[in-house]
């Protein structure tokens, strides 16, 4: 098969940044919306169980795209380098779903109800397609995912802002706040993963696919907890 000149090629990185840009205003739009909600101290809790539902999904999804990838490794290039740095990155985020379910019981919610309660569609379908992507076409789209995520986490100054706005306890924030504080290292890290691979134009392609898909889907389910389609009575 033949190759594609990549040493006349944007960075992978760079050329991800304006497509996750561009999806960008949405997810900014339904954050806005959830900032200015009356009833944002209610809505909090439903935000943080969709963040819990990710959180959960992320290390298995990793570890399956880690095999797909260490299988490929032989005579792919690219898979060499994935596997590795998913290897590490597991490591980095164990544990961070139960950070979010312990957030969750300090709000007042009950542990076994949250594990038996369904994610939404919406995220589902977030996560789902990865596994399609990763496994069913090539495991560098989970570079998207990830990126789309690390990148882009709620900044400091939006935690406070959510604490003043619904007079909760700064320890039910404690799973974000770390996650501001790490994860804009973690977004610098894939990036220059990114900048390092040797990808096809289609491999690109789906790298682009699989961010702006996550930053849609998690801009669906924000508008769904503000819609109260998720409505959950504990």
């Amino acid at each position: 098969m033949p190759r594609v000149d990549h040493k006349t090629r944007t960075g992978e990185g760079e050329q991800l940044r304006p497509k996750i840009e561009f999806i960008l205003p949405e997810i900014k739009g339904a954050s806005a919306k959830f900032l200015a909600h009356p009833r944002i101290s209610q809505l909090y809790p439903e935000y943080l169980f969709g963040c819990y539902c990710i959180a959960r999904a992320s290390i298995p999804l990793m570890e399956a795209t880690r095999q797909r990838a260490l299988a490929m490794a032989e005579h792919d290039e690219v898979c060499a380098a994935l596997a590795p740095y998913l290897e590490t990155h597991i490591i980095e985020e164990k544990d961070h779903d139960e950070w979010f379910l312990e957030d969750l019981m300090a709000l007042g919610w009950d542990r076994h109800t949250v594990l038996s309660r369904p994610p939404p569609a919406s995220l589902a379908s977030m996560v789902g397609a990865q596994y399609y992507w990763a496994l069913h076409y090539h495991p560098v789209a989970l570079l998207g995912f990830l990126t789309a995520l690390e990148s882009n986490p709620p900044t400091r100054k939006l935690i406070d802002e959510l604490i003043e706005k619904t007079g909760r306890s700064p320890e039910v924030f404690r799973t974000l706040i770390e996650h501001a504080d790490l994860d804009p290292h973690h977004g610098d890290e894939l990036y220059q993963l990114l900048d390092e691979l040797r990808l096809t134009p289609e491999q690109s392609t789906v790298v682009g696919l699989s961010a702006m898909h996550t930053l849609h889907m998690a801009a669906v389910s924000l508008a769904e907890v503000l819609d109260g389609l998720d409505g959950f009575a504990r």
